[in-house]
């Protein structure tokens, strides 16, 4: 039995976006006081800072908007499709018999291990 503890793959995921988060944290401060420093009034920098981060959360909406909407298109047309379709329309047609599948365009008796056949190679 081992006693070391393993985290799940969730765990880790939750722990690199997290990461990913801080890190973003630490460049917004970077940035920002890039900024002060530069000569711009703190309240409009946090203003500028909060309109490019709604920029990007609305640009992601849009993604995800266009992304959903393409899914539902795509369900859509499978169901219709689906729909539409007759039973028999997608049965496959194998030869019921040997004398049918002997027959067929491209028939080999070796393929199909036919011994009765006149053509049939034992290699």
């Amino acid at each position: 039995m081992n006693l070391t503890t393993r985290i799940s793959k969730a765990e880790r995921v939750g722990r690199w976006l997290a990461r990913g988060w801080r890190g973003y944290l630490h460049s917004e401060r970077e940035v920002s006081g890039w900024l002060v420093a530069q000569g711009l009034p703190a309240p409009i920098v946090s203003t500028l800072l909060w309109i490019v981060t709604l920029a990007v959360v609305v640009g992601l909406l849009y993604t995800a908007f266009w992304l959903a909407l393409l899914l539902v298109f795509a369900v859509v047309a499978t169901w219709t499709a689906d729909k539409n379709r007759s039973d028999g329309e997608f049965a496959l047609q194998y030869p019921a018999t040997i004398e049918e599948l002997r027959n067929t365009p491209g028939y080999d008796p070796s393929l199909h291990e036919d011994t009765s056949h006149e053509m049939y190679r034992d290699d």
